[in-house]
């Protein structure tokens, strides 16, 4: 029997419209724009000037904190700026803009696009590699993944979790990864259980993807510590806390860690990358974007450089179609709109989605029915119409005291409830206030 995570979830249409199309090298850009904050902590300090010279896979942002992550240009050519650039929702940001001359790339990077195998590294080389490469989680998150790899001594990473899940409707990217580049994730994956001294590798995967099952089984067949687990479709089990669930059937606590279980979780993208920066010594400057919806022409999975503008994406993928009504980074469920197209893609851009009008137009909102059935679908145990409630009237102090802090955002209480209420919203406004009132405490 297929395993799944036992608390909550939804089930969406999965909608996985590109999940043919084999992942395509996107051209290069004119110009890119690079923002110095592309990932959870402290933003990287700029390391370079208005026209200032950069080669490919050079160091141009060095991350400013133990949680901060290094950046480097993915293009070669001249710096035109460093200077605060809109991003997706029109918040000015700081960031490097490029112009692109060409692709010289820096010294001592493997650009041959062969796989081999690792060389015997110790734990703290390996961890040193993925820290310079800037390296961070790629499902998403976007956490420092060499922050990740520092286990605390008073606690042991018995098991490294794989998230193939991709449980977001209509994104592909990571499916096309596990297919494509098999050899070279399950070497990240032996790089990372290495680094984390774990017993036990095991790559969770959905069963609407059993081409990656049977691929991925196949090439680990040899490999004892590497085990692929297939799972049932449920949304969200991409959500750490659900998959580690669902895998090890061991549940983190409230306010906890996985590693309070034994567990680290990755993504399948940041294990290829976490190989690519180990053997190759190539930094994270590029990534497998899905652009897609159902009006897009021709919907694609592209190898992207970071700072490549979302619009040529879409142009690339056929243009806006006339029936657009919003254009999401990320997938339906958990993404976010996009207010301007020319932002940059980033190291966490997983996907671009276009909504047609209907699609995006929201119910109106009636009045709550009590019927729980958001208690019922939410994978943390919480209560989202209470949430929703003290939220609604300013009591944040008390929705702190709900566990508001522990929800991730899945949006499973808005799909399912039958009233339409916005209740991932007001859940969200709270979670931000709650978070000033914490520091405001700490401080």
């Amino acid at each position: 029997m297929l395993r799944t995570f036992r608390k909550g979830g939804v089930h969406p249409h999965d909608n996985k419209i590109s999940r043919s199309a084999a992942i395509q090298v996107f051209p290069m850009p004119e110009t890119v724009v690079v923002p110095l904050s592309q990932h959870i902590g402290a933003p990287a300090t700029a390391q370079v000037a208005k026209g200032d010279k950069v080669k490919t896979g050079q160091l141009i942002a060095a991350a400013s904190g133990f949680v901060s992550a290094n950046i480097h240009s993915p293009v070669s050519g001249t710096v035109v700026s460093v200077d605060n650039v809109a991003d997706a929702g029109f918040m000015r940001r700081p960031a490097i803009t490029i112009k692109v001359e060409g692709n010289q790339w820096e010294d001592g990077i493997d650009t041959d696009p062969t796989f081999r195998r690792a060389e015997k590294l110790d734990p703290a080389e390996i961890i040193a590699r993925i820290s310079a490469a800037g390296i961070v989680g790629m499902g998403g998150a976007t956490f420092p993944t060499q922050v990740k790899l520092s286990v605390p001594p008073n606690k042991k990473a018995q098991y490294l979790v794989i998230n193939g899940v991709e449980c977001e409707p209509y994104l592909t990217a990571d499916h096309r990864v596990m297919l494509e580049k098999g050899e070279e994730l399950l070497e990240g994956i032996r790089l990372l259980a290495r680094a984390l001294d774990a017993e036990k590798s095991l790559v969770g995967i959905e069963n609407n993807k059993p081409d990656a099952i049977g691929h991925l089984t196949a090439l680990a067949s040899g490999d004892a510590d590497i085990e692929i687990v297939p799972l049932k479709v449920k949304y969200p089990q991409g959500g750490e806390k659900q998959l580690i669930d669902a895998v090890t059937r061991r549940q983190v606590p409230p306010g906890g860690l996985p590693l309070d279980v034994g567990v680290v979780v990755q993504n399948v993208g940041t294990a290829v990358a976490v190989y690519e920066a180990v053997v190759k010594r190539k930094p994270l400057i590029e990534r497998v974007v899905t652009v897609t919806g159902k009006g897009i022409s021709s919907p694609a999975n592209l190898m992207v450089r970071v700072g490549t503008p979302v619009s040529s994406l879409i142009e690339y993928c056929g243009g806006l179609p006339e029936s657009a009504g919003k254009v999401i980074g990320g997938g339906p469920m958990m993404g976010r709109a996009m207010a301007n197209l020319d932002s940059p893609v980033t190291k966490g851009t997983s996907g671009i989605m276009v909504l047609d009008g209907k699609e995006a137009t929201r119910q109106k909102p009636e009045a709550c029915i009590k019927c729980a059935k958001c208690v019922e679908v939410c994978p943390m145990g919480l209560e989202p119409y209470l949430l929703y409630k003290l939220a609604s009237r300013n009591m944040f102090p008390d929705m702190e005291e709900y566990y508001a802090t522990d929800c991730i955002e899945c949006g499973s209480c808005s799909f399912t409830c039958p009233a339409h209420l916005p209740l991932l919203d007001y859940i969200r406004l709270g979670k931000g206030e709650i978070m000033k009132i914490i520091r405001a405490r700490k401080s």
